[in-house]
């Protein structure tokens, strides 16, 4: 199989069979993300012979395989006729299976109509992981997301309309300390107006070779506490009107939660209040700092 670099896929892509289609990120400028700092160039897409290769090697080890997880920070930039030749290949070698996931920007599904976004979804494409990180303006802005919260509420209406389920990730910390107030509630208010199957967590975890440590130094920006993250995910949960399955469970979290809503939502914000109760910030601190590697 042909891979470059670290390989990053959702907890609940487990039993996928993955694939690399692209390496990289065609963004590659949120101030927070150090995940493809390893890769020696930004982004590249892999050649068409070297994708159906490793379709042929997932096919001689799992050929009953039912999905396929495409890796890169976000092949869903491709075009869609792009998208579809791969599907196609796919389709020629996998006869079990089924089902598409990838990584996308916002911005990745902005080029594509609702008409070929449909045709995506008759291949097979469904599942997309969006990392959109928040609802709040401010916050996008400042760590250079590359959108605004109607970009959000737009793009993935154009999902919902062409039967495409889609997952979103999102990013506590990323307000700054002191400002996750109004943060989440912003985001509350963007969030119950999506379709999203898993609304994933992950705590901000602020590295060396990040933009965002330059801030810190600089003094223009000041990370959170880790009880203020897990104070920011309680909020969160309390917010959510929505039906979704929520799920804290990457290494960036050091208490694994998950639990569909609204059924499970007492039953989390009561096990986020046992950890706060239970331990202090210096605990909760010194696991973050020894996080090496997400």
């Amino acid at each position: 199989m042909n891979f470059t670099g670290t390989i990053w896929r959702p907890p609940y892509e487990a039993w996928s069979a993955l694939l690399q289609v692209t390496a990289g990120c065609t963004h590659h400028n949120c101030k927070f993300c150090t995940l493809y700092d390893d890769i020696p160039f930004k982004f590249r897409m892999s050649q068409i012979s070297e994708i159906e290769a490793d379709i042929i090697e997932i096919y001689r080890n799992m050929p009953k395989v039912t999905r396929l997880f495409l890796v890169g920070a976000n092949p869903f930039v491709l075009s869609t006729e792009k998208l579809k030749v791969i599907a196609n290949i796919a389709k020629q070698y996998l006869h079990k299976l089924d089902s598409i996931g990838c990584f996308a920007r916002i911005t990745d599904i902005t080029p594509k109509s609702v008409d070929e976004l449909r045709s995506l979804r008759v291949l097979g494409y469904n599942r997309i992981t969006i990392g959109v990180e928040t609802g709040d303006d401010e916050a996008l802005s400042f760590m250079n997301k590359g959108y605004e919260s109607k970009d959000i509420i737009e793009q993935c209406a154009k999902l919902d309309e062409a039967n495409i389920e889609y997952d979103i990730f999102y990013l506590a910390g990323i307000y700054g300390k002191g400002k996750s107030g109004k943060g989440i509630i912003n985001t509350i208010n963007i969030f119950n107006r999506l379709q999203p199957q898993i609304i994933g967590a992950s705590m901000l975890t602020v590295y060396p070779n990040s933009e965002l440590y330059g801030e810190i130094l600089r003094g223009t920006w000041e990370e959170e506490s880790e009880k203020e993250k897990l104070e920011e995910l309680m909020l969160l949960i309390e917010g959510l009107e929505i039906r979704t399955h929520f799920a804290a469970l990457g290494a960036s979290n050091l208490f694994q939660l998950h639990g569909d809503l609204p059924l499970e939502k007492t039953a989390l914000i009561n096990e986020i209040n046992g950890i706060l109760k239970k331990y202090d910030e210096s605990v909760l601190r010194d696991y973050r700092i020894n996080l090496k590697h997400l």
